[in-house]
This record gives C-alpha cells, sequence and structure tokens, in this order.
C-alpha cells in the first residue's frame, strides 16, 4: 500500500514538470516568433517606363453655343422649331407679337410720305423765289427725321423675328408660346439655346499647384458615368487666365453644445480641352474626369515613392549593402507619378532599398509585455 502511494506520487510530480516544461516551451516559442517577424521591407530600384500626370475634373460643352434672346419686349406668337431639331444660320426660330410695331411703323410710313410730300413743294417754292432757303432746309430736317422713324421703326418689327446666328442644334425645350420676352443688356429672356454639336470641349478646372505644369497641345484622357468602360481622349487647345476661388467650410465640435467653423479658398484656373467624339456619345454638361499627360518616360531607374526622404539638405534613400550594412545615399530624382518616383542619380538597377522596418524592438518588447507569464 505504501509503495502505492509513493508511486502516485512520483506520477504527479512527473505530470507537473512535463506541464511546466510544455508551458515554457510554448512561452518561448510565441516570443521567437515575434522576435523573428522584426525586419525591413525592402525593395528594388528597376527600369521601367513612368507617366507624370494631372488629375481633374470637367464638364463637357459644345464647341460653340449661344443664347437667343430678343432685342425688342413682346409676346412669343410663333414657335418655329423644337428640342434637337438641327439649324441653320438664318433660320427663323420664332417670331414675336408685332401688331404694337405695326403700328408704329405705320404711323412712320406716314410721317415720311407726308414731309416728303411737303419737302417736294417747297423745293418747288423755293426754286420760283416764293420761298426762303431756311423753309427749305426745315422742310428737309422734318424729312430726314421721318426717315429715320421709319427705319428705327422697321427694325423694331425685323427684331421681332428670331433667327440662328450659327448652324447648329436647339439645346433644350424653348421658352413656350404666349411668354412674355424682355429685353436689355443685364437679364434679358433666352428663348433657346443653340448649340453646335460638331464638336466637344470640356472645361476643366486645374487646382493652382498643378496648373503650371499645363501646356497646350498636351494630351489627355477623360471617362464620363454615362460609360465607364470607355475612354475619350483629347488635347489641350487653352489655359484661362482669371482665376476662380471654391470656398470650402470646415465645421469642428469644440464642445458637446458648441462647435467652431472655419473656411478656406481653392484656387482655380479653367483648361480647355479639344475632345474627341466621333461616335457622338458625349452630351453636354456631363462630368468629365480628366488624367492629363504632363511627361512620360521609358525605360528609366525607378523606385517606390516610400523609400524616398526629403529633408532639408536634399532627397536620400537607404540602400542595403550585401554585407548587411545600411548606407544613407544622396539621390537626383526626375518625374513623379503615383507611388513611383524616377531616380536621375545616385542608384544603380539592382539596388536594395529599405523602405520601413515593419516592427521595431519597442513594439516586440511591447507585446512580450502584454504575453502572460509561463504557468508556474
Amino acid at each position: 500500500m505504501l509503495k502505492q502511494i509513493r508511486a502516485n506520487k512520483w506520477i504527479m510530480i512527473l505530470l507537473m514538470v512535463i506541464v511546466l516544461a510544455g508551458g515554457g516551451y510554448l512561452y518561448y516559442a510565441k516570443t521567437t516568433q515575434n522576435t523573428a517577424g522584426s525586419g525591413q521591407e525592402t525593395a528594388i530600384a528597376a527600369k521601367g517606363d513612368i507617366a507624370s500626370n494631372v488629375s481633374a475634373t470637367g464638364t463637357v460643352k459644345p464647341i460653340e453655343a449661344v443664347d437667343i434672346s430678343s432685342k425688342v419686349a413682346g409676346l412669343i406668337k410663333e414657335l418655329k422649331v423644337k428640342e434637337n431639331d438641327t439649324v441653320k444660320a438664318g433660320q427663323v426660330l420664332a417670331i414675336l407679337e408685332d401688331t404694337t410695331l405695326e403700328t408704329t411703323l405705320s404711323k412712320a410710313k406716314y410721317q415720311v410720305d407726308n414731309t416728303g410730300a411737303k419737302y417736294k413743294r417747297l423745293q418747288y417754292l423755293h426754286s420760283i423765289g416764293a420761298k426762303s432757303g431756311a423753309d427749305l432746309e426745315d422742310a428737309l430736317l422734318n424729312y430726314q427725321t421721318a426717315l429715320a422713324s421709319y427705319e428705327a421703326a422697321k427694325s423694331s418689327l425685323d427684331e421681332t423675328v428670331l433667327v440662328s446666328p450659327i448652324d447648329g442644334v436647339v439645346m433644350g425645350e424653348p421658352a413656350s408660346i404666349g411668354t412674355l420676352v424682355t429685353a436689355g443688356v443685364n437679364d434679358p429672356t433666352v428663348v433657346m439655346m443653340i448649340g453646335n454639336l460638331s464638336g466637344k470641349i470640356i472645361k476643366v478646372k486645374v487646382d493652382e499647384t498643378d496648373i503650371g505644369k499645363i501646356k497646350v497641345g498636351q494630351e489627355a484622357s477623360f471617362t464620363v458615368d454615362a460609360y465607364q468602360n470607355h475612354t475619350f481622349s483629347g488635347r489641350v487647345s487653352k489655359i484661362g487666365q482669371i482665376s476662380t476661388a471654391t470656398t470650402t467650410t470646415n465645421t469642428s465640435s469644440s464642445t458637446s453644445s458648441s462647435s467652431s467653423s472655419s473656411s478656406s479658398s481653392v484656387i482655380y484656373y479653367y483648361v480647355t480641352l479639344e475632345a474627341a467624339d466621333p461616335d457622338n456619345l458625349l452630351k453636354p454638361e456631363m462630368t468629365a474626369r480628366v488624367t492629363i499627360k504632363i511627361d512620360e518616360k521609358k525605360d528609366v531607374l525607378l523606385i517606390p515613392l516610400s523609400a524616398l526622404k526629403t529633408t532639408a539638405t536634399g532627397q536620400s534613400v537607404t540602400v542595403l549593402r550585401e554585407d548587411g550594412k545600411m548606407e544613407t545615399v544622396p539621390v537626383s530624382v526626375g518625374i513623379t507619378s503615383g507611388d513611383k518616383v524616377e531616380i536621375t542619380e545616385g542608384l544603380a538597377e539592382g539596388d536594395k532599398l529599405i523602405i520601413s522596418y515593419n516592427k521595431s524592438e519597442s513594439k516586440s518588447t511591447t507585446k512580450q509585455s502584454n504575453t502572460p507569464p509561463p504557468p508556474m
């Protein structure tokens, strides 16, 4: 019986030793794994192609568009065209109510006939000495004034007939019959719009930080939401000289009961692209997401942008040599595109660069402190 008790005791001690050894091994394996995972993320300097681009948003426009309004006020009496109709320059688009103007023209015509007849009589009387030269001059002045009034009335009547100044298409629904058309310079009534859709342009808003990179003649590509799998091409044709500002407002909450806001202005310049649209897919006012190609180079030395470090003294990279030593090397850069940058001086093809440390020693220490101690 005593022997049996001693045997069981030794078995219990052996089991405890096994448990302690297993726990210690698992703890050691876990901490070793954390330490072994630390190291450097590297990349190789390699040859490749790179293109530098400027991205912006624009709006599709016809190459020419004209608002049709009137120089005289009146009601629309007739509409000769409707939306999407194709028109030619000089074609009649609409006619305004002209009753009042016709009456004015009739009165002006009567004045011309009346003063003209008087002038002729005075010419005869003057020729026989019955009237003075001053009387003849007055009659001539009255006649000329009547002629001027007649021409003005006739011109106003002609203005009630609205014609197209260009070849194009009626864009949008014209104003309806009976609409009162107001004349003027500041805010005239737009009866309809005629657009030349034989070609399209893109009006692009380019940030002031990028406008210095844009040049006339640069190639561009763009997409629109209506044809997401289709890429259109274009070319920079004009760079605007007048800026436009967009104001953005940022609101921040300081407490649960109050908040503060600040606004800032972003300066843009309009850049015009001539767009290729042979299938006539683009429609005015579509939003275009534009990429303008600034520069392109082939078979040049490239590295990840994340490997480049910029300081007050210049730009550099950290090179990992074959013997495992790290060396900071100053470099000269060319164009940048996305996550790649061209290196023009300082590196050779095949150089191994350190991008970052995956795990720092401090992180490993922290992880070890969070790991429960081995079982006792």
